[in-house]
């Protein structure tokens, strides 16, 4: 059975519309209004979505991968690359995932952003955001997969830099575009060599190729290298990761945006969606969950010593990210889906959380100046703790089953690799609960700070402050905040305790079995290796607790302070190492080239040319003299000069 799948369009249209709508509305739409445009645009994708799902649920199993083409927008002899888009299991996930939880975000920062000056920018870039992710997911051919990687971008540009009159804001979000744009350079490259080879980039025709050997192994190892570069840079994987931390400048909800719904889920998705190209070259895949590892230890290790509430959540990301990465790159391709919208879940529960704190405490973020909100904030304290839960992986939460399935894939898969991925995995387990609940004591036990009394039961503002050139009005809002912040929060916390039923280990899988329907999985772990990996991670976890809750209750941190401490909380001086080989350099050549050539050449020419033209029309003036002789005389010598001319040429 095949159908129209009208729910995939309107899913992809939608946002668009409303990203237009504002835009083109401008002024004579007030600000508040843009906040609901905004959202209502995203659940009208989100409905597109269920429908959708519901059809391709009514399809057989056979029949459940469809691409509906609009028209062709590029032809080049036998290339004929169409607009077109995708409908099947993977798809489907994503798109509910980015509507779904993107809806509830954009719907939250109608409270969060109450007051802004600008906010019709700030919910046309979300709408946009929303759109191109969409296009990303949804893309029926690599090259429009392209163009949504880089529409994705250039929205996460945009929204990082929201703040455009806070120089870390722009800087972070020129950081955030430039490696992206690496990533972007070198999935451009895998892609371009695809074609060359194939002269296609129809995913079907390029999966044909990679599983028959039309290409070589070498060929394969290329492609499946620049694809894997993309993906490392947009879901901030080392060594292309240091874009991430940053990108905190944003508005929180654009952090749960591009942590938990969108940009930083991307290259897990890519990696599933092209997995037989990247099947053509194990050595490839297998790079891709070693480092996926190496980022989920030291993303977990940096957490421990970050001040910064949303840079702790950030980190966690990362480590997340880097579980997914494992999954994918084992083949556990089920599961690395599954562990991404668990992630969703509990992720955006804890950023939309910390907002909630921050807009509570007029925008502090340091959570040394935090404590003791447990009762001064008990709705709030409840859904952190979910999330925290949840992140820690304690049973029955959502991330419970996923990232224990996860470990579980790496035990499965045996040999050298296997094992390190495993062994790795769990003591990134430890590392989560430690870091998770070293926040969440941080922030809601313990005494409350001078800053918490200071502020409790006032009213509150953003967290740029007014001196950002923000909104100036102060907004008091009866408890913890307005219900467009408060109801979001709660429905995700729902979603991060019942979430992870949708695939229960030893009992029922019809997550996996419904991604399996298009990307099967090369691994699969037995019932009692599930059971065994869940005891071990679930202690870890726990010991994790236990090494927070001492460090807590002894007033000292996990870490001591010293040198390891400083050495985490300056990120492992990455920053300063790129900044050594690649940034420094490339000014002084920078530099070299505007002494040595655009200053003397170019910009020499110019003013020469300007120069000789003054000088020209100098020379001009001085022919009008005004006096009728000399008109005379010059007509005549003109008449000579001519009459010469045609003897000679005569």
């Amino acid at each position: 059975m095949s159908g129209t799948f009208a729910g995939a369009w309107v899913c992809l249209l939608a946002p668009l519309a409303g990203f237009l709508v504002i835009l083109l509305g401008g002024n004579r739409i007030r600000r508040q209004e843009a906040g609901w445009i905004s959202t209502l645009s995203v659940f009208i994708g989100f409905a597109g979505a269920v429908g959708a799902l519901v059809e391709l649920w009514q399809s057989d199993h056979g029949d459940r991968h469809h691409v509906l083409r609009a028209f062709t927008w590029l032809r080049a002899g036998d290339f004929a690359p169409g607009l077109e888009i995708t409908v099947d299991t993977l798809a489907i996930v994503m798109m509910l995932v980015v509507t779904g939880v993107g809806g509830l975000i954009v719907l939250y920062s109608n409270g969060y952003m109450a007051g802004e000056d600008e906010q019709r920018r700030y919910f046309a870039y979300m709408s946009f955001f929303v759109f191109s992710m969409l296009v990303l997911v949804q893309a029926g051919n690599l090259l429009l997969m392209l163009v949504g990687w880089g529409l994705v971008g250039l929205a996460s540009y945009l929204l990082i830099g929201f703040y455009h009159r806070r120089p870390d804001a722009i800087a972070a979000a020129k950081k955030a575009f430039v490696i992206n744009a690496v990533g972007d350079a070198l999935f451009a490259m895998g892609l371009f060599l695809l074609i060359a080879k194939t002269g296609t980039v129809d995913f079907t025709t390029a999966f044909d190729a990679a599983e028959n050997g039309e290409l070589t192994s070498t060929v394969a190892g290329l492609i499946a290298l620049g694809l894997l570069g993309g993906a490392v840079a947009k879901s901030a994987q080392i060594p292309f990761h240091t874009w991430l931390p940053d990108a905190m400048e944003g508005p929180t909800p654009v952090s749960a945006l591009i942590h938990a719904a969108t940009m930083v889920t991307a290259g897990v998705y890519l990696i599933c969606r092209v997995h037989p190209i990247f099947e053509a070259a194990p050595s490839i895949q297998h790079t891709a969950a070693i480092l996926g590892l190496v980022t989920l230890l030291v993303a977990g290790l940096i957490g421990l010593a970050q001040h910064d509430i949303k840079r702790v959540i950030a980190y966690s990301t990362m480590s997340q990210i880097g579980y997914m990465f494992v999954a994918a790159g084992i083949g556990a391709y089920g599961f690395a889906m599954f562990h991404l919208v668990t992630h969703a879940f509990f992720k955006a529960l804890l950023f939309l959380a910390a907002g909630v704190v921050i807009h509570h405490l007029d925008g502090e973020q340091d959570i040394r100046r935090m404590g003791g909100l447990r009762r001064l904030m008990p709705y709030t304290h409840a859904v952190f703790l979910i999330g925290t839960l949840a992140l820690v992986g304690i049973p029955p939460l959502a991330g419970f089953w996923s990232k224990d399935a996860v470990l579980a894939s790496a035990l499965a898969t045996g040999g050298g690799l296997g094992w390190v991925l495993y062994v790795g995995g769990l003591a990134g387990a430890l590392l989560t609960g430690a870091y998770s609940f070293r926040l969440y004591y941080r922030v809601f036990h313990g005494p409350p700070s001078e800053h918490v009394v200071a502020h409790s039961g006032h009213g509150h503002v953003h967290e740029h402050g007014p001196e950002h050139g923000g909104a100036h009005d102060r907004h008091a809002h009866a408890g913890e905040g307005p219900g467009s912040m408060l109801w979001p929060v709660g429905i995700l916390a729902a979603l991060s305790v019942v979430g992870g039923l949708l695939n229960v280990a030893g009992a029922w899988h019809p997550f996996t079995h419904w991604i399996d329907e298009t990307a099967e999985a090369l691994v699969e772990a037995s019932v009692a290796e599930e059971y065994i990996t869940s005891a071990i991670a679930v202690a870890l976890g726990l010991a994790g607790y236990l090494i927070a809750k001492r460090a807590f209750d002894g007033g000292r941190e996990i870490v001591p302070e010293g040198t390891a401490f400083t050495v985490l909380s300056r990120k492992l001086y990455v920053d300063e190492l790129y900044a050594a080989l690649f940034e420094r350099p490339l000014q002084a050549a920078s530099a070299t080239i505007r002494d040595a050539f655009e200053r003397p050449v170019v910009q020499g020419s110019l003013d020469r040319i300007g120069t000789g033209a003054q000088e020209a029309s100098t020379l001009a003036g001085r022919v009008q003299t005004g006096l009728l002789r000399s008109y005379a005389f010059a007509i005549a010598a003109s008449v000579v000069v001519l009459g010469v001319v045609f003897l000679v040429v005569r």
